[in-house]
Order: C-alpha cells, then structure tokens, then sequence
C-alpha cells in the first residue's frame, strides 16, 4: 500500500483562530494543579492508634495507604534524612455508633416485624503536615470521616469494607489539602 501525503491548504480564517487560542490556553494552564513544585522528599510517619475503642490493624493500614497515596500519585521520592515535606499525626477516633431505623421491615418466624436498623462508623485522624521549602502553607488539621452500613454486618467486614471506605476519604482530603492547588 502507498500512501500519499497531499499539500492541504487550511483558508479558513477560524480554523487558524482557534489553532491560536488552542496554544495560548495550553501555555497558560498546567492542569497537574499540584502546589508541590519545588519539594522533593517526603517522610510519612507512622499513625498511631490512639482511639479509645482500638481497632487493631487500622494504624497500620492507614500509614501505608497514605504513603502510597503520596508516592504513587506524586512526583516525591520517601525519605527518613532531611524531608522537604513531613506528613505525622495519630488516630483519635474510632467508633461505632447506631444511628437510625430504616423502614424497611423483615418478617419473623413468630409472626412479627423488626425494623433494620443503621450504625455509623467514625473515623478521625489529627494530622501534622510540615512543609521546610514553603513554611508558610505547613498546617495542623483534624480529618474525620464516616461510613453508614446495616446493623447486621459482622465485625470483620465492618473493618474489611467500612473502614476501608472512611480512610480513603480521609486520605483524600489529606492529600488534596497538601498537593491540589485550588
């Protein structure tokens, strides 16, 4: 097959004017967003569980889905000497409380109704964010989030599914306070 490049001849005046635009707009815009320009370590340090009710594996699975959060979404490298960025704090809440009663009924064996009811699981996270090449946007913030499920769910997979989902949320508002630009 032979293929032949023809001389196209653009004479439409607004094909040129939005060519014009198109580069102008790309070279005024970054569209990374992130305020991390001139950092390039990070140290994560552990969370420590600190919560009255203890869920037992959760400050281990929070730290390492925040460090994960930041090294595979950023351009940073992890580091334990000298970080430009320094990212700590503690667990300080986790809880399961009730919540509501839905309307939905289920019949019982002896004739009668029970009405389902809803727990809220609580989350809560202190966290110290510590910037060395830009002191002034180092902060000092409490993250809680939540997660609503049916009563019936047993603890495991309350801890393999709900916690699951209120730490990814806390480590989106983490991670969008200190990279996102907006």
């Amino acid at each position: 097959m032979n293929f032949k490049i023809k001389n196209i001849k653009v004479k439409q005046p607004g094909f040129w004017f939005l060519l014009l635009c198109v580069g102008i707009l790309n070279s005024c815009y970054s569209f990374t967003g992130s305020s991390l320009t001139d950092e390039k370590t990070i140290q994560i340090n552990e969370f420590p569980n600190n919560a009255p009710l203890v869920n037992p594996t959760l400050s281990q699975q929070f730290s390492t889905d925040i460090q994960n959060r930041f090294l595979q979404r950023t351009t940073l490298k992890g580091t334990k000497e000298s970080p430009d960025i320094l990212v700590e704090g503690e667990i300080t809440d986790y809880s399961i409380t009730p919540t509501t009663i839905s309307s939905t009924t289920v019949a019982t064996t002896s004739g009668g109704t029970v009405q389902e009811s809803q727990n809220k699981l609580t989350i809560t996270v202190k966290v110290h964010y510590e910037n060395k090449i830009h002191p002034d946007v180092s902060f000092d913030r409490t993250y809680s989030d939540e997660a609503v499920f049916n009563s019936n769910l047993s603890q495991s997979e309350i801890e393999s599914s709900q916690v699951k989902i209120a730490t990814d949320r806390i480590i989106n508002k983490i991670f969008n306070d200190i990279v996102a630009n907006w």
